[in-house]
């Protein structure tokens, strides 16, 4: 997992809420075992028509988002299964922030895990950053460190639990996390072999 201190990027705004894994990536495209190539099925359903032509009512693919990659969407992000490809589609596509005033609890760890930086902000702030976002152009500056998201004309706090935290700053995965432990591992089975 790749470490992440800070990060400025165009928003993609999604106004809607309730957005589930499946809208986020449907399920006919779960058949890939390794996590990569998941980000051109993101939004499928609202991006594609049955024929997979783009649908003009969908922004994402249009010129003025190119390229987004903090995504500002409404409340109850990421319910329904707790499918892990859908952060993956999520990041495969080019998402590192995603702002909502609320995240499924399944979907926020799963986030997390694979190095999405997930932020909750009242519903006023997620307004008038959407509105900020309706023409392309709004480019917020994400200090992790500082735990505050710069829009141009203030800086707003933003709470994260320090232990997802930690691992994002470091790059730590579940597996990083166990490696830390490598001696004592080592340690721990050494002692078991010499009582056998």
């Amino acid at each position: 997992m790749e470490a992440i201190k800070e990060h400025t990027g165009k928003v993609f705004p999604l106004d809607r809420s309730n957005v589930d894994t499946d809208q986020i990536i449907p399920k006919q495209f779960l058949k890939r075992v390794e996590r990569t190539g998941f980000g051109q099925f993101v939004f499928y359903n609202w991006r594609f028509d049955d024929d997979g032509n783009a649908k003009s009512n969908f922004e994402l693919d249009s010129d003025k988002y190119k390229d987004a990659s903090i995504l500002v969407a409404g409340e109850n992000f990421g319910c329904g299964s707790s499918r892990e490809h859908a952060p993956w589609a999520l990041l495969d596509f080019g998402f590192k922030v995603i702002i909502a005033p609320s995240f499924a609890d399944i979907f926020y760890n799963n986030a997390f895990k694979n190095g999405i930086i997930l932020i909750k902000a009242d519903e006023t702030q997620m307004e008038e950053w959407m509105a900020q976002a309706k023409d392309g152009t709004f480019h917020p500056h994400v200090d992790l460190v500082n735990q505050t998201i710069s829009d141009g004309e203030k800086q707003v706090p933003f709470d994260i639990p320090s232990y997802h935290k930690e691992k994002l700053l470091n790059g730590w995965d579940d597996i990083a996390l166990t490696l830390l432990l490598d001696d004592k591992i080592k340690a721990y089975e050494e002692k078991q072999a010499a009582r056998v």
